[in-house]
């Protein structure tokens, strides 16, 4: 075979390549399809991205510690440690007598394996200094798997069954569980401890000579666990084994205790009885009835719709083996809820991939439709396989990003599909059309898509919690238009070899362009040409116009989610009693129980509910605190309920604070409207929070206004006579001992029953514990032998304290919160309050703050990661411009039009009144470089028309009229593609943002953009330039500048 030496000569062209070798290119085609199906049947499937949690709890109690000791003996130490962790953020703390809560929040621009190493730190530093903390301190204990999401959890209730019997069912049910494929932890929750009280009373003790620590002794003799030896014969070691251990309540009541030479038998003096912990801590109640829940947590790597049907395959085969009355409900199916969002989203993509065929075939005629209808499955194909190699799975965010990137990838395809019926119209044959279009478009298109790609770069490498939420945005939107980019010269110029006609009487001349419309628009175009300072005075008046908008556009953070879900929060008033809390939660519950828009309501008495949500906002344990979740049986059942609750716990129940409100997306926020006063007196900043609270109470627009230290609580403080308990031998840490052991009772020892292990306890008699007169009453042992009663040592006076108190960074802090109606944007009401309080914070003492905290501080911190990578957004953007354009002013010119994208933007979400939240910032910032794509191609097409020789101002408006449909199409194609989003909660404000920005700026820059050109680049060189050099002004010796538009007309 010979070929002519041109042939040899022509550079590579992969478009005439791919069409030349067409085996490999349908291999190639059927290897993409392949690998994308199975791909997107592999992929994992979740409701929400997976983000790091950078928060780790440090718990500590000390029985009997006042607030005080609390926060001089361990919570100043171990936060001093803490202060030396690495990547901190802040630490923050909450005190209450006897126990303490430290939350270290490390900052969020740190990656998963540096916060691992962080958390690692806190144990280490706080083991460093255990030596240092008090002797009977309980702890410190570490959670740092605070971002466990359960994805199903199910209660186990039934009538007549009591906590143990119902937690042996849900151990039976975690065992099965934690052999199923793909569950990684089983976790019980909500069970309730089993103890063995012995009920004695001190007087009775005291009158035998016996003392509680005689208790211990003769429990701990009878139960210890201890070595007994061992025998060796020789031929081997035989172990010695001593029965005789406590296993029941009766083996305690036959216990011996002496004094003196009297010997007492246990059960004479006091009752033994086996019991749940009282009070308990925590309880969960379901539809009614007391529960015990069962939450699984996913191992990762897999599909979380396939682990939900083998739980809940699991859980039929638990069931079969229960007992008649014990019932197992399901509370939450993250599975099922993965599964209909999921269907959802790929409905509204097949949507959009329909409104883009759509036009595609009624734009530019149905065989080019056919080449876009084949090669728009082919990039979401190789997409979604390359998705899946780099372990992306399908969310919200990359199943949004999907869909944004579906309107913006068919415009590689058009363009290389205009530029061939355009080359056949002229007279080329296919191959020649084909390979034409490569050589102009190639790598111009791919500039073009990488400054696309790039305008995303600020949500892609934003260093914070909410950035690391939505990170998948940028790269399913990169994959997907490098993968667009691919497609466009390898395989639709194959595709539109087979497929397009060529033509018979080609060559022939048509002036599309000598229409009415195009007529008109030229005369549009010229005018703006003509009187470009007043075009481009009018463009920045109306700019600046748009910038002063928002601040009429609601502002929020991430927006609610549409799940059927509801949370009430239930405070009642500090140093309520944990019985009292359940009994308001019982009524609460029996009010809703008949109505016909709920499903079920689970309860959560003394803590929130588990995370079975990912970004929900967990409340921690707190006995003055209940959370009721409610399910409702639908979005508008929700509404519905949540008017119904509101008003029955504001006219029912007006002593408890409460909050009912919807699920959120984002990272969790907490209370909507939220301020923090810190300071190093603590009087001081309860000083300066009373103010602050008096000026949210003053704002109508505010409800259950309160704040985190909530009300002070009543106590008995002993006032000891210590001359007189010196004299008796009575000491100070004496009588606190008893005090504990006789009031809220004293730990003995363990007793093991299988696995379990239970709690002997002894303590003062039900018909004296519970009276505040009887502490009084309680006997001392003196040093002497005897006991005398307290009151001879001691005087009880009643006293009112602090119940609990925050900290943040080792300064006293306190949160004053509050709610809002339905439709107010936190964002915009927090910052005007705080603008409000400048007087305020004017008149502070060094030292004292008050700052935002919450949604509002959170998306400003937010918007600052983004903000910090828009430099290198802009970078990359003007390097890619330069390459392209190789003029810096030119560049200038097109950089210049992004911005005007704002224009639409702006003026989309206040006619939709969609806020201006963390996600339409995303859509903002992604118009640059979507715009400037466009501004190329124009600039590019000016550039090629002045070098053919036309006269600079005709080819300023020539080009501007030429390229108006392709702009447009393309314009249209990606605003039309988010119409299927735009109805979404999460992605709606984007959508609008977008649409708005991409429609607007479109129309602009074909008139701006021309009129800006004029004004710099519109006189004629002053030099005149000849021959090749009039061609091509720019051209260097050996280098072609790229072109992007189609040749001129």
């Amino acid at each position: 075979m010979t070929t002519d030496s041109s042939t040899e000569k022509r550079p590579f062209n992969l478009s005439r390549w791919a069409i030349g070798h067409p085996s490999i290119a349908r291999f190639l085609f059927g290897l993409i399809i392949l690998a994308g199906a199975l791909g997107l049947m592999r992929m994992g499937q979740k409701e929400d991205p997976d983000f790091t949690f950078r928060v780790m709890v440090v718990q500590a109690v000390w029985p009997g510690a006042s607030i005080q000791d609390m926060e001089d003996q361990v919570v100043n130490k171990i936060e001093r440690k803490l202060q030396e962790t690495p990547h901190l953020d802040f630490v923050r703390s909450y005190t209450r007598a006897g126990s303490a809560i430290i939350t270290l929040q490390v900052k969020g621009d740190t990656n998963a394996e540096e916060v691992k190493d962080a958390f690692y730190q806190v144990r280490k530093k706080v083991g460093d200094i255990a030596n240092e903390l008090p002797q009977g301190l309980l702890g410190p204990y570490f959670n740092d798997e605070f971002g466990d999401t359960f994805i199903t959890l199910h209660s186990i209730s039934g009538d007549g069954f009591t906590y143990p019997e119902l937690k042996k069912f849900a151990v039976q049910a975690r065992d099965m569980l934690l052999a199923t494929p793909g569950v990684e932890k089983a976790v019980i929750i909500g069970d309730q401890p089993e103890k063995i009280y012995i009920d004695v009373s001190s007087k009775a003790l005291a009158e035998r000579g016996l003392t509680v620590l005689d208790l211990q002794n003769a429990v701990k003799g009878q139960n210890a666990v201890d070595p007994a030896g061992s025998v060796d014969t020789g031929l081997r070691s035989v172990r010695i084994s001593v029965e005789g251990d406590v296993t029941k309540a009766a083996d305690i009541r036959e216990l011996r205790l002496r004094a003196g030479n009297q010997v007492t038998r246990l059960g004479d003096i006091a009752t033994v009885s086996s019991g749940l912990e009282d009070p308990y801590e925590r309880k969960y109640r379901f539809n009614g009835h007391e529960s015990v829940q069962v939450g699984v947590v996913m191992a990762k790597g897999f599909n979380v719709r396939d682990v939900g049907k083998d739980v809940e395959a699991t859980y039929k085969r638990f069931e079969e083996g229960l007992p008649y009355g014990v019932a197992v409900d399901q509370i939450s199916d993250q599975p099922e809820v993965v599964k209909d969002a999921v269907n959802e989203f790929m409905e509204a993509l097949g949507e959009a991939l329909l409104i883009v065929l759509v036009v595609s075939f009624l734009s530019i005629g149905w065989r080019s439709g056919l080449v876009i209808a084949i090669a728009i499955p082919l990039v979401l194909a190789a997409t979604f396989a390359i998705m899946y190699e780099i372990g992306i799975d399908l969310q919200r965010i990359s199943l949004g990003a999907l869909i944004i990137a579906l309107g913006l990838l068919v415009d590689d395809a058009m363009i290389v599909v205009e530029m061939m019926e355009r080359k056949l119209e002229e007279g080329l044959v296919k191959i020649e059309a084909a390979s034409f279009a490569y050589s102009s478009t190639a790598f111009p298109m791919l500039t073009g898509t990488l400054i696309t790609t790039a305008g995303f770069i600020p949500v892609g490498f934003a260093a914070s919690t909410a950035g690391e939420y939505v990170r998948t945005l940028f790269y399913v939107v990169g994959i997907a238009l490098v993968v667009s980019w691919f497609v466009a010269v390898y395989f639709t110029p194959w595709l539109g070899y087979m497929i397009l006609k060529q033509r018979k009487h080609a060559g022939t001349h048509h002036d599309v362009f000598d229409t009415g419309f195009y007529r008109r628009l030229r005369a549009t175009v010229t005018w703006a040409v003509r009187h470009r300072i007043i075009v481009l005075a009018m463009t920045l008046v109306t700019f600046g116009t748009s910038l002063w908008a928002f601040q009429f556009i609601p502002q929020n953070f991430f927006p609610r989610s549409s799940r059927p879900e509801i949370l009430v929060d239930l405070w009642l008033p500090e140093g309520t009693s944990i019985k009292e809390v359940e009994n308001q939660a019982k009524a609460l519950e029996a009010k809703m129980m008949d109505d016909q828009d709920k499903r079920f309501i689970a309860t959560y008495i003394g803590e929130g509910a588990p995370r079975f949500f990912l970004p929900l906002d967990q409340q921690l344990r707190n006995p003055n605190f209940a959370q009721l979740l409610v399910m409702a049986k639908d979005e508008p059942a929700r509404e519905r309920l949540i008017v119904k609750m509101r008003g029955i716990l504001a006219k029912d129940f007006p002593s408890i604070r409460a909050k009912v409100d919807r699920l959120f997306l984002g990272p969790p926020t907490g209370w909507p409207v939220q301020m923090r006063i810190m300071g190093p007196d603590r009087q001081e900043v309860r000083r300066i929070a009373d103010e602050v609270k008096a000026r949210f109470e003053a704002n109508p627009l505010l409800g259950a206004v309160h704040d985190d230290w909530l009300e002070p609580v009543p106590a008995m403080k002993l006032v000891i006579d210590q001359d007189r308990a010196r004299a008796l031998g009575v000491t100070s840490q004496r009588i606190r001992q008893m005090l504990q052991a006789t009031m809220s009772g004293a730990p003995l020892d363990d007793f093991r029953d299988g696995e379990e292990t239970v709690s002997i306890v002894a303590r003062e008699p039900e018909a004296t514990r519970h009276l505040l007169s009887s502490v009084d009453s309680v006997y001392i042992p003196t040093d002497f032998g005897g006991s005398v009663p307290l009151s001879q040592v001691a005087k009880v006076v009643p006293v009112m304290e602090q119940g609990i108190e925050w900290r943040r960074d080792r300064l006293p802090t306190i949160s004053v919160r509050a709610t809002l109606p339905d439709g107010v944007q936190s964002n915009d009401v927090v910052t005007k309050m705080y603008n409000d309080m400048k007087d305020l914070r004017a008149g502070l003492a060094p030292g004292y703050k008050i700052e935002i905290q919450g949604g509002a501080e959170d998306s400003a911190e937010s918007q600052a990661s983004i903000a910090a990578k828009a430099p290198i957004m802009l970078a990359v953007i003007v390097i890619l411009l330069m390459v392209q354009l190789q003029h810096f002013g030119k560049s200038m010119l097109v950089l210049a039009t992004g911005p005007l994208g704002i224009i639409g933007a702006a003026a989309a979400l206040l006619i939709s009144g969609a806020p201006f939240g963390f996600v339409a910032i995303l859509g903002v910032i992604a118009l640059l470089g979507i715009i400037m794509r466009n501004s190329i191609i124009l600039v590019d097409q000016i550039d090629q028309d002045i070098a053919a020789g036309m006269d600079r101002s005709e080819a300023i408006v020539g080009a501007a009229v030429r390229r108006f449909r392709p702009i447009m199409l393309t314009a249209l194609t990606a605003v039309l593609a988010l119409i299927p989003i735009s109805r979404a909660v999460f992605w709606g404000p984007l959508a609008y943002a977008m649409m708005g920005g991409i429609l607007v700026a479109t129309v602009l820059t074909i008139l701006v953009l021309p009129a800006g050109y004029a004004l710099f680049f519109g006189r004629e060189p002053k030099t005149a330039k000849t021959g090749e050099q009039a061609q091509e002004p720019e051209q260097v010796e050996g280098i072609e500048r790229p072109q992007l538009a189609l040749a001129a007309e």
